[in-house]
């Protein structure tokens, strides 16, 4: 029996593993995002910076791990084998939640998820124990250390509210003092600013990353024999102060003397900061519990009494984490920020909804985000009433953007925010952190940089009327994704242990194969998807200033529509007649996802007007009306997709043998007028174009002869309405489809 413990410690240090490497891909945006959305410094640079940030912090984090030992429950009421159960609970559901978030791309907490799985795992098991002695069940309080708990539901409202508005007041100030033209102000200005910015970063480093440490809490005679952590906790305004000083002088002095940009320093500084501080505090997120087990374990192993009666005292008291454990965990660490794609996904989230300029809105519209918007919109009419209007000018010239000449298709190469707005991302997390730090407050880092950089973007104005419910909504789903950490974690967690109490080592077995079976199914899917990103025939925006070009650059969008079209409708006549659902179901996704790029590409039409050359305005039409074609096409063979689907899905009965025959012979012939129209656009052979144009009554006979035989079928021995329904559906839709290609070919014939 003793080896089931054993193995058990074995599977908790490849989870611990495993947890690091999720867990890194999750947290990444609290301290990559503004670098990166700034572009302050190259993304080399910036991955370097943030892990030895990283590899510093680790190292730091041993005074952390207790929270896994002792912060959530009352080790003294559990026994070595309750323990067990517990923390491998605990690691199974973490890292199942945590990869679930990141292949979503969604930034989560993992402080949260942690404490919640622990929170759920030792109520489960308590009350297992009160079960068995026949206890009285509200006695679990005894179990549970339930002034903790409260605290971090406390600080999960608090953080999100507070750092929300103190991250749009701040950066509303500094917007205000500094405007967008900020590198032309006066070197006294920046230099107070990074005066400010690096006092509040550096203080930030030594709260939350060295007073961490163990260093911290030895005694030293330089400083009257306190420690570390005590001088840093009774001095605060003496340093600050003083810090204030040396960095203002600095920054003025890399300003007027070497021409220093200095909000550049303040980023990269605040990015090291915050990588330290990940690492030194979040690190028991992923590796305190199965160092908590493996220090349960020496204590029990030596002991000689049974598992089942062996008390977990000793995790009530202080046990060092060997540093060589921390340094491999940092290690881990540092890798997978360098390789992981996910972590690449969750930080585009939170920079698309931070964005100053415009991008593709990932999420839908809510009703509560709709009304957010329209009420803010409202209270903002109101406060303009109160405003003097000379006061209102001044503020409005202080939001002014300066204009950047770029051509559209070079969009993509400004930055998603400016270094004032990075620089001030950076320094309100760092205060905000650090003064619930010096109170024992517990915060999520990831909660408080998201909602941070979510309010600076409202203050920045980033959230204009063109984006502002999209944001909203966005922001919305992720702070509805936090609360939802805590739910599943807490219920995962508590259904986890109970499983392993019923089914031991057995269980055990098979909730690791549940967890690697799915681990392995959502890297593939991930690779997978990624692959087809890369490999799709994704369209492309116009970028050209004359007809001509229009119209080279459209003719590649016409034969990769007319590709992916063609293959869709294959798929849905295909799935049709063998009833295939699956089929169905992925035609009709993968239309869903071509209506989208088509659609980009109309937004995009204001933008291409604004673009082109006073002598070639007649281009717009045609590229309008190029668009619009395409849409056609597009809802033709969404609508034969989505009939063809919810015929099958609703169990109706399939094609007769004679309407599949035909619904095939039309989709041969389609498919191969769609394939020779591709060839004349892709080897811009276009004075063919009128011989295919000829070839279009042919088809349409061919569907109007199939429609007549139906008519005929239908007077005689047609019986399923709702067969007849969908097979004239699409016919007369597949007549629509021709009819939109032949219109897209005649406006090209005409342009030869």
């Amino acid at each position: 029996m003793d080896n089931i413990y054993l193995l058990m410690i074995v599977a908790l240090a490849i989870l611990a593993v495993a947890d690091l490497v999720v867990g890194v891909s999750n947290d990444a945006v609290n301290f990559l995002n503004s670098a990166i959305g700034s572009k302050a410094v190259s993304f080399k640079t910036i991955m370097i910076v943030a892990s030895i940030g990283i590899a510093c912090g680790a190292v730091f984090s041993s005074g952390m791990m207790e929270v896994a030992r002792k912060g959530i429950f009352n080790p003294s009421m559990f026994m070595f084998s309750d323990i067990m159960i517990i923390f491998m609970a605990v690691m199974i559901t973490d890292i199942l939640l945590l990869d679930f978030f990141n292949s979503l791309g969604m930034p989560t907490s993992t402080t949260v998820s942690i404490v919640f799985e622990l929170l759920g795992a030792a109520v489960a098991v308590a009350l297992i124990k009160i079960g068995a002695d026949g206890g009285d069940f509200s006695t679990v309080t005894n179990y549970i250390n339930t002034d903790k708990a409260t605290q971090i539901i406390f600080g999960i409202l608090l953080s999100v509210v507070v750092a929300f508005s103190v991250g749009a007041l701040v950066q509303y100030i500094s917007r205000l003092l500094l405007s967008f033209n900020f590198e032309k102000k006066a070197n006294w200005v920046g230099a107070l600013f990074g005066g400010v910015a690096l006092t509040a970063i550096v203080y930030f480093i030594l709260m939350k990353g060295i007073k961490g440490a163990d260093i911290a809490k030895q005694s030293f005679d330089v400083i009257g024999g306190a420690t570390i952590k005590d001088f840093l906790e009774n001095n605060v305004l003496s340093i600050v102060a003083i810090s204030f000083v040396i960095w203002s002088a600095l920054s003025y002095t890399l300003i007027a003397t070497f021409k220093t940009n200095i909000y550049k320093i303040i980023i990269v500084v605040g990015t090291f900061a915050l990588a330290l501080a990940f690492a030194g505090n979040d690190l028991v997120n992923f590796i305190g519990v199965p160092i908590a087990a493996w220090q349960s374990y020496e204590a029990w192993i030596g002991s000689g009494v049974p598992a089942t009666e062996f008390a977990m005292d000793v995790l009530g008291q202080k046990v060092p984490t060997p540093t060589v454990l921390l340094f491999i965990a940092g290690m881990v660490m540092v890798l997978t920020l360098w390789f992981s794609s996910k972590s690449k996904n969750v930080v585009k989230t939170s920079l698309d909804l931070s964005s100053q300029s415009d991008t593709k809105e990932r999420f839908e519209p809510t009703f509560l985000s709709r009304i957010m918007v329209r009420g803010s919109i409202l209270t903002s009419r109101y406060f303009s009433v109160l405003i003097p209007n000379a006061l209102q000018q001044k503020i409005e010239k202080q939001f002014e953007k300066p204009v950047i000449e770029l051509t559209h298709g070079k969009t993509h190469e400004l930055p998603a925010f400016d270094l004032v707005r990075a620089a001030v991302n950076l320094m309100v997390a760092g205060v905000l952190i650090s003064i619930a730090t010096s109170y024992k407050l517990p915060l999520s880092t990831t909660y408080v940089t998201f909602m941070v950089a979510m309010g600076t973007s409202l203050a920045d104005r980033a959230w204009g009327t063109e984006s502002a419910v999209y944001r909203v909504a966005g922001v919305l789903n992720v702070i509805g994704g936090w609360f939802f950490t805590a739910l599943s974690a807490f219920v995962a967690s508590g259904v986890a242990a109970y499983l392993i109490y019923l089914g031991g080592a057995t269980m055990i077995a098979i909730l690791l194969l549940i967890a690697v079976v799915l681990l392995v199914r959502n890297s593939l899917n991930h690779i997978k998807k990624s692959k087809e990103i890369k490999a799709e025939d994704s369209l492309s925006n116009a970028e050209s200033k004359s007809v001509k070009g229009v119209i080279e650059e459209s003719a590649d969008n016409i034969s990769k529509v007319l590709k992916r079209v063609s293959k869709i409708n294959e798929n849905t006549i295909n799935g049709l007649i063998k009833e295939n659902l699956t089929s169905l179901k992925k035609a009709k996704n993968t239309v869903v996802k071509l209506e989208t790029e088509i659609e980009d590409l109309q937004n995009n039409i204001f933008y291409f007007i604004k673009n082109l050359d006073e002598s070639s305005i007649s281009a717009s039409k045609f590229y309008i009306d190029v668009i619009g074609d395409l849409q056609d096409i597009a809802q033709s063979v969404s609508f034969i997709s989505k009939v063809s689907h919810k015929h099958i899905n609703n169990n109706h009965k399939g094609l007769k043998v004679n309407q599949a025959k035909e619904l095939k012979e039309i989709d041969g012939k389609l498919n191969h007028l769609f394939g020779k129209i591709r060839t004349i656009f892709d080897e811009r052979a276009f004075d063919q174009i009128d011989a295919i144009i000829e070839e279009k009554q042919g088809l349409l006979n061919d569907v109007s002869a199939y429609a007549q035989k139906q008519v005929e079928r239908t007077r005689t021995t047609e019986s399923s309405p709702k067969n007849t329904t969908l097979y004239f559906s699409i016919l007369l839709e597949t007549e629509d489809l021709i009819k939109a290609t032949m219109d897209l070919l005649e406006l090209y014939s005409n342009k030869k």
